[in-house]
This record gives structure tokens, sequence and C-alpha cells, in this order.
């Protein structure tokens, strides 16, 4: 089940192929208020929401 979350910052861009690490917060869910740092593709900015497949912290 997807969960939303709201970019808080973009920290960069990594690697050759558009992929960005972004810090977000999960916004409803039993893991609300959680910060995660992802790896993103595509075009993001602060205050998107993403919809995440999981919430478990991804290894940098």
């Amino acid at each position: 089940m997807a969960v939303p979350a709201r970019v808080v910052q973009v920290l960069g861009r990594t690697g050759h192929r558009g992929v960005q690490k972004i810090r977000c917060k999960v916004v409803e869910g039993s893991e609300e208020g959680k910060i995660l740092v992802r790896s993103v593709m595509g075009p993001v900015r602060e205050d998107d929401i993403l919809m995440l497949q999981e919430t478990e912290m991804e290894g940098s």
C-alpha cells in the first residue's frame, strides 16, 4: 500500500541517470511524521507529494 510523503529538501543529484537524493516526511499512515532520505528518478522539487511503496530506511 502506497504512503504519501512530502518532499522537504532536495539534497542533490547522484549518478548520470537523473537520480536525485531527497529528504521527505511521511504525511499519513502509521509512520506519520517520519523523515526519510530517498533516491528518486525524474523531476522533483520541494513540497511535491510522492507515493512511497515502503517506508523502510534506504541504504546510502
